[in-house]
């Protein structure tokens, strides 16, 4: 690109590389000051050095086992952060489990301390669910009322630490496409008019036990907590969802609770 001279030359200098340099860096705002100037949010996240407020917001739950006679209850109590912000969050800050039971007290103090000190420590604490989820008791599992399957009571009392981290926005179920909606609701009304069907036969055939056996099949269900679903009592245990919810339907295994099929 020509440049066009007006003036009368006096005199020149080489600019070399390093001269630029100097003469940039020279000009150039130091990063540490920009960012000083700039607004920053006061925001408080969970450590281990965050004192105990004098009042917390807690939770109970109540666990009722076969394994023995006396309920535990679960409490677990949070922490409000940033209070009043827009970066508000309850974050949970401790857990106790009372019971009069003290077959287990060992144990149970133990894992509420750890699980405690882990809350107090920050950063997420989720991973707690699985690890407590995965524990089997040697013995065997049990169902727990609502037809769920429960590997063990360490396993159970997960699933509530689950609830909770749900219910203050840690934890979020996956969501459930509409195709799968759309198939649960379809087998869920195949399997109701074939079993209606079935009542229907029964009672045409004019036999009182045929229509008993067919009346205590069609009345007797197992009640489902979350979404109140009920699901016969004939229903296996479904490996995806733990829900006592598997029925046979046209020779293939099909849960009525979360749709899972062995036939695809």
């Amino acid at each position: 690109m020509a440049v066009k001279i007006d003036k009368k030359i006096k005199g020149y200098a080489v600019v070399t590389p390093e001269d630029k340099a100097k003469a940039l860096q020279a000009e150039a705002v130091p990063r540490a000051i920009i960012e000083a100037e700039l607004p920053t949010a006061d925001v408080i996240q969970m450590h281990e050095r965050i004192e105990r407020p004098e009042v917390l917001i807690g939770s109970t739950y109540k666990i009722k086992s076969p394994l023995f006679e006396h309920a535990l209850y679960v409490t677990i109590n949070d922490i409000v952060l940033n209070a009043g912000s827009e970066h508000e969050q309850r974050r949970p800050f401790e857990i106790f489990i009372n019971s009069k039971n003290m077959d287990h007290f060992q144990w149970i103090v133990a894992l509420t301390r750890i699980m405690s000190a882990v809350f107090r420590k920050g950063g997420d604490v989720t991973f707690l669910v699985d690890e407590m989820k995965a524990v089997f008791d040697p013995k065997g599992g049990y169902f727990k009322a609502g037809g769920v399957y429960m590997p063990s009571l360490v396993a159970e009392i997960g699933a509530v630490v689950e609830e909770h981290l749900k219910s203050i926005g840690l934890m979020h179920d996956p969501e459930m496409s509409d195709a799968t909606r759309a198939l649960i609701a379809e087998k869920r009304k195949a399997f109701e008019e074939r079993s209606k069907k079935n009542s229907e036969i029964a009672a045409d055939l004019g036999g009182a036990m045929a229509s008993h056996a067919a009346n205590a099949r069609t009345e007797e269900v197992i009640e489902v907590t979350g979404e109140g679903a009920s699901f016969p009592p004939s229903a296996t245990m479904c490996h995806k969802c733990s829900a006592k919810a598997v029925v046979i339907m046209d020779g293939c295994a099909t849960c009525l609770n979360c749709g899972y099929s062995k036939c695809g």
